[in-house]
């Protein structure tokens, strides 16, 4: 198994995960992914959570919406880090499964992310960040996105003085 898994708890989240297949790639680490729901197939997840550190996995990601318990099951059997993304649907547009993740009882931690299609980026990114902690290639390759990511910002501020500095 690689590194990293992401369930979903419906395959209908995974457009909205796209985003952490994507970076997950362009960081060259390996992941798996999974349909598995904490209520209509609670023993497939329970079993997968027990048996992913000996097959190798060293992070999960769990995205699910609604009551959003898949990422509280999978960490109550594991103690690997679980990174919860709550995923938007109706009728309380992921509110539900935002309260659903970080109101975790004591003991049982899952870090969450913030909902949706930005969620799986950052949830993908926190996983590398833990990644590369004994990785240091990774490390790098995360220092140098973050370089990216700062100078692109400073690239549109560049650009917006130059276009004010017309105006006037």
């Amino acid at each position: 198994m690689p590194e990293i898994a992401i369930i979903m708890g419906s395959k209908s989240d995974l457009i909205s995960l796209k985003g952490a297949f994507d970076t997950l790639n362009s960081f060259n680490v390996g992941f798996t992914a999974r349909v598995m729901s904490a209520h209509r197939t609670p023993d497939a997840a329970a079993a997968f959570a027990k048996n992913a550190e000996a097959d190798g996995c060293k992070v999960i990601i769990c995205a699910a919406g609604m009551a959003a318990h898949l990422a509280g099951v999978i960490a109550a059997h594991t103690t690997l880090p679980v990174i919860g993304i709550p995923m938007a649907c109706e009728p309380f547009n992921g509110f539900d499964a935002l309260l659903a993740m970080v109101q975790m009882p004591p003991g049982i931690p899952v870090a969450t992310v913030t909902a949706g299609k930005a969620g799986a980026k950052n949830a993908a990114l926190l996983a590398i960040s833990m990644l590369a902690l004994s990785n240091p290639e990774l490390a790098a390759k995360l220092k140098a996105f973050r370089e990216e990511q700062s100078r692109k910002v400073e690239e549109a501020d560049a650009s917006l003085q130059d276009e004010l500095a017309k105006l006037k």
